[in-house]
């Protein structure tokens, strides 16, 4: 007994240890996990310095050159804050089919979003930056100048507060409902070109929908084609090298009309030459690709769906170019319209400086790096599960859609287009659950529960008990809840930048007529 009393004070002093060590090394994690969060909080300030610099260097030194530097770090800001939450859709469906892993997805869209905003993204910047509002109606350009940083800013910090939430928003809806409101504030309701904004309006409402239909029809066709044919592995090498040929050739006109067109105007019939020869190139380099890897692959869906990982990660390099030529605009398009007000540039047109582009560029890649990982989880994974055929049909989709939207200079949603296909996907995905017919084809393959046929040469064909098939047609392959979250926030955010532009228009107001 007296042993007994006399261990326990030590080993109440070793639990008391313990329990203190424990504290120690869970305010260590804590601490270790706050400094890495704070990390991208520090290079995004590096970012911020560096264009400071950048414009410091550029802008000539005279009146309102202080308003244009502060308007290229504001610009700078929501450059990062359109990484960290719009391009996320656009590597999403491969992070969510594995094709790519996050690392792999953020190298390939930093170098494919810069190369879409300097190419090609200057159509968009004149919409932005002149087509919401009438510059006319303004009076002064001081006026002018308020508005436009107004609106930068209150859609930047819309964009940062929804990406700490972990919504993804649209960027084009913050911008232009900055631009309206700080508009409307400065100079009433008729500021507002109102045709253009119902266009743009109509966009919202039609670009998920169109996304959403190709993705499903695209999805539709490959089933039909190659993941619901007898011999998969045959059907692949038939079609895919045309899909891979076709997704090469359309980028490769894009890039030649939109990025090219100012050192090289081909005729019709040279532009469809160089569309066939690089279709017939992508098509021959997918068929030797398949043929080395076809001995290898059994006859089943998730296999042959394994083909579909570089024409997958193509298409998300090609909706990422889509990206940065459309979306660079809600970044630098007011700074743009900006530098041209201070410098006395007038007219229709607004010269997009090259400094300028680069901060876009530049800045929508960084904020991808650093904060985009979490937006891309929500859209490739929480919504529905994508394989790489699904992936594919969104990603392709997607790119369809904003390239046109984009070669038209109408500042569409990739938010939107991108969710809508991946939203089509899972319901087109549901509808085929529902029929049934993919169980019936499974039990035939496997040999399920049954009659033998009577004769060998007849089609073995088992019946699926009809409580399966209504659990089947019940299944919800589509989380209806994330649906109404987004959409949510797709509607809050135009009225709430426009808010939040108006006060922060006549905040800066009087202190840029004191300049």
């Amino acid at each position: 007994m007296q042993d007994i009393m006399g261990e326990m004070p030590s080993q109440l002093r070793k639990q008391a240890l313990d329990k203190d060590l424990k504290k120690i090394s869970a305010l260590e994690t804590v601490g270790h996990e706050g400094r890495l969060r704070l990390l991208p909080l520090g290079f995004s300030l590096i970012f911020l310095v560096l264009v400071w610099l950048l414009a410091t260097n550029q802008v000539l030194p005279g009146s309102g050159a202080g308003l244009v530097i502060a308007a290229a770090v504001i610009g700078g800001y929501m450059a990062l804050n359109i990484g960290a939450n719009d391009v996320a859709n656009n590597m999403a469906p491969a992070v969510g089919a594995r094709a790519l892993t996050m690392t792999g997805a953020l190298v390939v869209a930093a170098i494919f979003e810069a190369a879409g905003a300097l190419i090609a993204g200057a159509d968009v910047v004149e919409t932005i930056s002149r087509g919401i509002i009438n510059p006319a109606a303004v009076s002064g350009n001081a006026t002018f100048v308020a508005l436009m940083m107004a609106a930068l800013l209150g859609a930047a910090l819309w964009l940062n507060l929804a990406t700490w939430i972990g919504a993804p928003v649209s960027t084009t809806h913050s911008i232009v409902g900055g631009v309206l409101g700080a508009g409307i504030t400065a100079a009433g309701f008729d500021v507002a070109n109102w045709p253009v904004m119902g266009a743009i309006a109509a966009s919202w409402v039609i670009s998920p929908l169109l996304g959403g239909l190709i993705a499903a029809g695209f999805l539709a066709i490959l089933n039909a084609l190659i993941l619901q044919a007898d011999d998969r592995i045959a059907a692949a090498r038939r079609w895919v090298p045309l899909i891979v040929g076709g997704t090469a050739s359309a980028f490769t006109v894009y890039l030649v009309q939109k990025g090219l067109s100012k050192v090289w105007h081909p005729g019709t019939g040279t532009l469809v030459l160089l569309s066939v020869a690089i279709l017939l190139a992508g098509a021959q380099f997918a068929r030797m690709a398949i043929a080395r890897r076809a001995p290898f692959l059994d006859n089943s869906e998730k296999a042959v769906g394994t083909l579909f990982t570089v024409p997958l990660i193509v298409a998300a390099a090609l909706l990422s170019f889509a990206h940065g030529a459309n979306d660079v605009a809600n970044a630098i398009g007011p700074l743009a319209a900006i530098a041209a007000a201070v410098g006395g540039e007038s007219g229709t047109k607004v010269t997009v400086p090259s400094w300028i582009m680069l901060i876009g560029a530049i800045g929508i890649s960084v904020g991808l790096a650093l904060f985009g990982p979490r937006l891309i989880r929500v859209v490739g994974e929480k919504i529905t599960k994508l394989n790489p055929v699904r992936a594919f049909c969104v990603a392709l989709s997607a790119a369809i859609t904003v390239l046109v939207a984009s070669a038209l200079g109408l500042p569409v949603s990739s938010t939107h287009i991108a969710v809508g296909a991946v939203f089509g996907v899972g319901l087109a995905r549901e509808y085929h659950v529902s029929r049934g017919g993919h169980i019936r084809r499974a039990l035939r393959l496997r040999g399920g529960d049954g009659p033998a046929p009577a004769a060998p040469s007849e089609p073995v064909v088992y019946p699926v008990p009809e409580e399966t098939l209504r659990k089947v047609a019940k299944r919800r392959l589509v989380r209806r809840s994330h649906l109404l979250t987004i959409v949510a926030a797709w509607v809050i955010t135009v009225p709430l930048t426009a808010l939040i532009s108006a006060a922060l228009f006549l905040a800066i107001r009087s202190f840029v007529a004191g300049i």
